[in-house]
Parts: C-alpha cells; structure tokens; sequence
C-alpha cells in the first residue's frame, strides 16, 4: 500500500495522538486505583522494573539530569536499578514501610512490613507468583520456580521427595569433600602457596557446581588435576572432563558457566539472529545455550535408561526423579487402549527446565552465599575469629571425614557457625525482591499496625527481603561503628544472633510463638539453632522466602555452607589482600598501628566493592567487581588475629 506524504503524516500524528492519550488514561486510571488503596505512593514516568528501562538507564539518567532538578528529584531515587538494595531501608525511611510505584503500564507494591509480608504469603491463590518477573529462569522450559496452578503442584510433586534429611546429609558429606578440594586449589600441592585469590567467587561457585553435580545428577566434576574414577560409568565420563567432549564445543563446566554468565542476553534475541551477530559474546551464549540442551538432552536419556534397566538411583537424584516420572507414567498406558493411565507427567522440557533451575540455584545461590561470607568475614576480623572460636568449641581437632550431619549439624547451626550464615543471608539475601500480584479474584485487603489497606487487582507485588532484613523494629541493633550517624544493621555482627550475649537485646521484635513456627523463616527452629538465638518476628527474615513456595532446598543450602565455613576455618584464616598499599616485605616491617591503618584502608576499599553488587538471578558482584584475599594458616596471620572491625 502506497501512503502519500499528507497520509503518513496524518498516521504517524494519529498515532502519537493515540500513544499520548493511552499513556495519560492508563496512568490516571494507576493514580485512582494507588488512591484507594490507601497507601503512600510515588508517581513515574515509566516502570522502573521493565528490562528495556534497566538497559536504557545510564543514557535516560544522564538526559533526565539535564531537566531542572524540581522535576526529578522527587521520584528519581526510585528509578535506579538496584537501588532498592544499594540504598538500604533509606527508601523506605522515605516513603513508608509499603508504598507504591505508580506508572502507566504498572503498580507495583513495594513492602518491607513483616505482618503485610506474611499475609502476602498466607494467602497464595490471593497473592500467586508474578510469573511474569521469572521469564528469564524458563530459559529451557517451564519449571518449579516459574510453574503457578496445578501446573506448580505437579512439579512440587515430583521433586519435593529428593529434598530430605537423609539427603541433606549426603550434601554435607560432599560440601566436605569439595571444600577441601577447593582450599588444595589455593595453597598448591606443597600447601604453601599465598598468593593472593583473585578467583574465589569463580571457586565458590565451582565447588557448589560440583556438589550439587554430583549429589542430585550422579557426576562427578573434576578441580584441575584431578582424575576420573576407575570405577565411573562411561556414559557419565563426558559431563566430568574439563575438556569438551567429543561432539561439543564447550565442556559441562564451562557451558554452565557460559549460560549463567549470559542468562539475560540468551532470551534476549532469535537463535538465528545470535548466531549471525558479529559479536564474540553472542557466539558464545549461543554456543552454550545449545550445548546445555544437549548435555541436558543426552543425561535425560542416560537416566531413562537406568531407569528401564532398573539400576537403582544415587544420592538425591534430581534428574533421574523427573525422567522417571515420565518413564513410569508411559509404562502405565493401558494395554488395551494404548492410552495413558492417570499419572501426570511431565514434558522433555520441563524436565530439562528443572534440571537447569536445581543447578542454577544449586550452585548460583549457595556458591554466591560462599563468596560473600568469604569477603565478610576478612572484613570483620572479630567475627572471624569468634567464626573460628565457634568452630573450635563445636568440632574440636576432629577430622572433617568423621563429622556427621546427625550429630553435628545441630550444634554448628546453634553457634556462631550458623549466626554467621544468618547473618550474612540477612545483609545479602540471594534474592533482593520476591515477586508476587494481587490474583484477577479480586481486590484483596490487607492490615498494617492496625490499619486496612486494599491492594488492587492487577498490582504487582515486589517483598523487599533486603528491606525488611533492614527494618529497625525488628532487629537487635545498635549505633554503627562504621557508618557515622547510623544503626548496625547494615553492618556484618553475627553476635546479633546471640542477643543477650552482645548486649543488643534491647531492640528488635523477637518471635515467641515456639520452635514449630519458628522453624518455618529462615530456618530459626528446634533443629537448626539453640534455644539461645535471636528468632526473628515472622515475615522479618526471608531469604528462603516463605509459606507454600519457600525454597526446598533451604537445609541442602545450610549443610553445605556450614560444611564449607568449618573446613575453611577449622585450619585457615581469610585476610584482604593490601598489596596495592604495601608489599609482603613492607608489612612484614610495620608496626601493629601501621598494620592496622593499611587493613582499615582495605577494609574500606572492600566496603565500596560489596556496595556494588547487583542482581541477575542472585545478588552479587558477578565477576564484573572483586575483593582481592589471601588465605592463611592459623597462627600465622598479619591482621586478622588481633584487628577489630
């Protein structure tokens, strides 16, 4: 169809017509549902939550500060990307404990209230996942994480068996085994070696790999030098090599790397366009993205056949619980009718959907807790040595081959091992919002310090677990010995834990509704922390989120956090690198003042890094920021044994 010139131009001004009209109704309509909801709420100019705004950012930022300041300043603040963890609880200082972002195209609910918190997640056909936020984890298929409905039961149902205790002990024996492999990687054959690990968040994330590799898929994932067992399946041998196999261009290891590394960018565009993109990067995403699904594709058929052959499943068994679902709901078609019985089953890719989210967050999440403790603990000396102290008391001299999950676990997870963990999952949870909506039923009510609100339908849902972590009415603090003019939430104190011991007991709303429901946030019940332990107010501590979708492999997490801090520890001490303020020599010839004014200027330098951490699939520097450690023998630190902080 030819347009004259008059034509097009009456289209486009119809058309922009039309865009402006849509965008003031559509943000009038947001303006009037935010009023009846009774709560406080912000207005922008576009959705702050969007992927196209996250990347369009640095350039829409500078362009907006060229406005004057009085048309901004108001809501700007809302608008940065990570902004709702880099800034802390000063948002909500701001604007509330819930308040809204309004938007033509969004609502969207940001809370850090533990009592609206927990009626969120009490009421989950009210408040269902917002599944749309999870697109990028449907990479390879629908799964347990982006799954709602029946759909979401099933998928429960077929994996919810794998995460016992029996197999959380088998976590623990591995996470044992890898840590130790982890630490030979850095001091060398001789156990000398000190330089300074550059590598640690790679490491991490590598030993959580091979965990869970091994313990829910059967593989065994080699640390260079490393051989393959004589006794190993051959099928199997190719998911091990640091080599790529034979028909791929990337071994298993570096293709899991590869993809959490490009996870925004795969869904982002056509395979066929990546593939024609003159770009190294996109090659490589590219390159990934199709050998996962091979690799995936093959061990779904090396589990099937141990399945037909009746060869009996090892350890949690991830893959081999949802091949064999599939496998036993096709045996079960009816002879006659050759129709299939009753039992769900699950697809090809959603079975490989699975498998990709239980290494993801096998390995992305406990892997990140790792660095960060790492990078924590050689900030704050103190801590690491009341870490160390902990260890000692519960452990003794004992060799890490004769722990047990059944008789230690409880007593780690009851000291300062745990207070550590807790600690560092409160100042860095994995996930810095959990997302959820208010269902199409309807508008739903809900109360906050004696007061109805009405969520609208329709509104997005973001629970802040960075923000409720933060909120001082819930937690024991104190005055900060970092921040001038601020509290210590911010700040890394596992002795928060042990209130009555710090001295913080004061502050803070603590739970006493008893073990039972204590058990189910965070992990603060009969089994996991003693009776001496801060429990934290229901809703105010969620990095494993809560109610019906919680994560499930909360104590496969524990276990092999715990395990790795014991081994680390038991014999090592972490400090932060100063080689880029004195030499090996030169501190060897300081004094204890001198020492401790070149540590505190890598403290501070440490500080900075952590503020920079941002979110993919979990919060963390993600290669692009590091904090440089050095690994010690006990008794032979320079700072770590005597420096506060």
């Amino acid at each position: 169809m030819n347009l004259s010139m008059p034509g097009l131009l009456l289209l486009v001004g119809g058309s922009i017509v039309y865009w402006v009209c849509h965008y003031a109704l559509s943000l009038r309509h947001n303006i009037a549902e935010a009023k009846r909801s009774g709560l406080p709420y912000v207005v922008v100019p576009c959705s702050p939550i969007t992927h196209l705004w996250r990347i369009s950012f640095p350039l829409c930022s500078r362009l907006l500060k060229l406005l004057p300041k009085s048309w901004w300043e108001d809501w700007f603040d809302v608008m940065i990307p990570d902004n709702i963890y880099w800034s802390g609880w000063k948002l909500f200082e701001r604007y509330g404990e819930a308040f809204l972002v309004v938007s033509p195209g969004f609502r969207v609910l940001y809370v850090a209230n533990a009592e609206m918190i927990t009626q969120i997640f009490a009421k989950r056909e009210q408040f269902p996942k917002w599944v749309a936020r999870y697109h990028i984890l449907r990479l390879f298929g629908e799964n347990l994480i982006t799954a709602e409905g029946q759909t979401w039961r099933l998928h429960r149902r077929v994996i919810a068996a794998s995460f016992s205790e029996r197999n959380a002990a088998l976590v623990f024996r591995e996470a044992i085994v890898q840590a130790q492999g982890m630490v030979r990687g850095w001091i060398g054959p001789s156990e000398t070696r000190s330089e300074v690990l550059r590598t640690v968040e790679r490491d991490a994330l590598r030993m959580a790999l091979h965990i869970i590799g091994y313990v829910g898929f059967g593989l065994r994932l080699l640390w260079p030098g490393q051989t393959l067992p004589a006794n190993m399946d051959p099928k199997y041998s190719k998911y091990s090599s640091l080599e790529a196999a034979e028909g791929y261009e990337m071994s298993f290891v570096d293709t899991m790397r590869s993809v959490m590394d490009n996870i925004l960018l795969i869904p982002l565009a056509p395979k066929w366009l990546l593939r024609a993109w003159p770009s190294e990067r996109t090659t490589e995403a590219l390159v990934a993205y199709e050998n996962y699904t091979k690799y995936m594709e093959e061990m779904m058929e090396d589990k099937l056949d141990d399945a037909r052959r009746g060869i009996p499943p090892e350890g949690m068994d991830l893959m081999g619980s949802l091949v064999r679902c599939a496998y036993e709901a096709d045996a079960a078609k009816d002879d006659k009718t050759g129709k299939a019985a009753s039992l769900p089953v699950l697809t090809r890719e959603e079975i490989i959907g699975n498998a990709f989210i239980m290494f993801a967050a096998g390995h992305e999440t406990s892997g990140g807790n790792i660095h960060v403790l790492m990078m924590l603990l050689a900030t704050n000396p103190s801590a690491q040595r009341h870490l160390q102290r902990g260890i000692d008391q519960v452990l003794g001299d004992s060799d890490p081959s004769t722990w047990d999950y059944d008789t230690k676990v409880s007593a780690m997870m009851g000291s300062m091992i745990g207070a550590c963990l807790y600690e560092t999952l409160r100042i860095v949870p994995p996930a810095v919002e959990i997302p959820k909506e208010v269902s199409p039923l309807g508008d739903q009510p809900v109360t906050m310090d004696g007061r109805e609100y009405l969520l609208t339908e329709g509104t997005g849902i973001a629970i802040v677990t960075s923000g409720v972590h933060l909120n001082p009415r819930y937690w024991p603090h104190a005055d900060s010995k970092i921040c001038e003019g601020g509290n210590d939430l911010r700040d890394f104190r596992p002795e928060r834990w042990f209130p009555n011991k710090s001295g913080l007991g004061a502050r803070g709303v603590e739970d006493t509704s008893g073990p039972e429901s204590a058990a189910q946030y965070g992990g603060h019940g009969e089994v996991d922390s003693s009776a001496q332990m801060f429990r934290p107010a229901k809703g105010s501590y969620i990095p494993f989120s809560d109610g019906s979708r919680s994560c499930m492999g909360r104590r496969t997490a524990q276990a092999q956090i715990t395990a790795m801090l014991a081994v680390v520890f038991r014999e090592y001490s972490v400090e932060l690198a100063v080689d880029e303020w004195a030499s090996d020599a030169e501190v060897q010839a300081m004094s204890r003042d001198e020492r401790a004014s070149v540590y505190r200027q890598a403290q501070d330098k440490s500080r900075q890094t952590m503020m920079k951490m941002y979110s993919v699939v979990t919060l963390g520097l993600h290669s692009t920021y590091h904090v440089p450690l050095r690994l010690v023998k006990r008794g032979h630190e320079n700072f770590v044994d005597w420096m506060d902080g």
